[in-house]
């Protein structure tokens, strides 16, 4: 029999050695991470103070910013640590969470993505029935549904990595645990991890693209019926939404799909930065801060101005400026 170490702890990489360069990444993150969660808690605070904004859209926002927080939270601070100490060991079971958690969030993100683009779709395209369609109970079902299907993906998919064996090698190639780079260090048969992985993320992202690119494109050919001056908003606004679903998604694909034997370190950590911080960051910019409900909003929360001034009618992020 050929002698093996069971590994009881993993050891996670950095984009660099030296001190300096860790620092740099260590205190941009840090300042990612902050503009984050400066973004994402005035949205909900926003969101949840202004009556005005207690709509179906703002309910996926509120949602959606609540999540990024979270998702955020699972990866940034310990790789900002990770830099300034250079103690880049974490447990088995810290692991474990973590993929757990980044998994569980980024699928709750894309349910969440495709929701607010069906919101879009019926403000839209069909704003009579605005009201019935997207309907108070709708929201927390669909809310509901997202949590709790979540929890039984990401669970399936962490249960199937960590009932492998590990030996030998224990340096993850990236700068926080996730699958693929976990699975490259097994000593187990990870056809059935493998086979899983493409399933899911062909079906999920498959789906949710499609999805995405069904509402959009009816989305465009209404928007290309409007007034000029509208249609330049509209554009303006629901362009960046596209731009960030399709990299929040063909960036997961990429990392997940790839062939482990392809495997490029630097490459594979810079387009987890890409699903896992860039998102989040600029969800806020995007879908939120953009609007002028929202700013409004922002303004008197920040200044403790009274809630006198009431806005006459209620406007569609896509279709504000």
């Amino acid at each position: 029999m050929t002698n093996f170490t069971t590994v009881t702890e993993f050891l996670l990489t950095g984009f660099a050695e030296k001190w300096e360069i860790r620092l740099l990444l260590s205190l941009l993150f840090l300042l990612m991470y902050l503009a984050t969660l400066t973004g994402n808690i005035l949205i909900i605070s926003a969101t949840t103070v202004d009556q005005n904004l207690h709509t179906p859209m703002y309910f996926f926002l509120r949602n959606l910013s609540i999540l990024d927080v979270c998702y955020v939270s699972v990866t940034v601070p310990n790789a900002c640590v990770n830099y300034v100490t250079n103690n880049w060991a974490i447990s088995v079971a810290g692991c474990a969470t973590q993929i757990f958690l980044v998994i569980y969030f980024a699928f709750v993100e894309i349910l969440f993505l495709m929701f607010m683009a069906r919101d879009r779709y019926v403000a839209i395209c069909q704003p009579l029935h605005y009201p019935v369609i997207m309907n108070h109970q709708f929201c927390v079902r669909m809310t509901l549904f997202s949590l709790l299907s979540g929890l039984l993906y990401s669970g399936a998919h962490t249960g199937n990595v960590f009932r492998l064996s590990f030996c030998q090698s224990n340096v993850v190639q990236q700068f926080f645990c996730d699958v693929p780079s976990l699975l490259s260090l097994s000593c187990s048969d990870t056809f059935s991890n493998f086979l899983l992985l493409f399933v899911s993320i062909i079906v999920v992202g498959g789906v949710s693209f499609i999805f995405l690119t069904i509402s959009y494109f009816h989305i465009f050919s209404t928007i290309l019926k409007f007034p000029t001056r509208e249609r330049g908003k509209a554009f303006s606004t629901c362009v960046p939404h596209i731009l960030v679903v399709s990299v929040f998604l063909s960036s997961i694909a990429y990392v997940y799909l790839k062939p482990s034997a392809t495997s490029e370190t630097i490459q594979d950590m810079i387009l987890s930065v890409f699903y896992t911080i860039v998102p989040p960051f600029l969800n806020p910019i995007i879908y939120s801060l953009r609007n002028k409900q929202v700013k409004e909003a922002v303004r008197k929360l920040i200044v403790f101005l009274p809630e006198s001034k009431k806005f006459p009618f209620q406007v569609h992020p896509c279709v504000a400026e």
